[in-house]
């Protein structure tokens, strides 16, 4: 059923603009798949969907066409730069904010990316937190995420 359910949302986006998850569970149900926005958004992490420009100021999920190292730090600099509103720090955790929408694709670029100092990321809409370990490494990342905005 999982397999079926990720052909098909393969085989949506492709075929038309989906902007939300909102929207592609929706579509989903259409297509006669029972799904809730956790199993969409489950399904969009496992798939590696990321966001690309679309019409106007609006983004659309699309399939990374490759996931070579070169072009995930391309693609995480570019998201840093036109997604990122502000960025943020406390302990062992970095929180940053995103223009809505935006969130979830650059959380997992950054997942892609195989920071070691980054055990995890969680992302909403416009929020992703950042776990380090250890907690001293956050000058680091922060660091790293700053040469990235350069």
């Amino acid at each position: 059923m999982k397999a079926r359910r990720q052909m098909k949302v393969q085989e949506i986006i492709t075929k038309e603009i989906i902007h939300t998850q909102e929207d592609l569970a929706e579509r989903l149900r259409l297509a006669g798949f029972d799904v809730t926005q956790a199993t969409v958004s489950r399904d969009i992490k496992e798939m590696g969907l990321i966001k690309v420009p679309s019409q106007g100021d609006e983004y659309r999920y699309a399939v990374p066409t490759e996931a070579h190292p070169t072009n995930l730090q391309d693609r995480l600099r570019r998201l840093l730069r036109e997604a990122m509103v502000s960025i943020n720090d406390a302990e062992n955790l970095i929180v940053i904010r995103t223009l809505p929408g935006n969130a979830h694709a650059l959380a997992a670029v950054m997942d892609n990316c195989n920071w070691e100092e980054v055990i995890g990321t969680v992302a909403g809409d416009d929020t992703i937190l950042l776990v380090i370990k250890p907690k001293e490494a956050v000058g680091t990342v922060l660091e790293r995420i700053s040469t990235l905005l350069g």
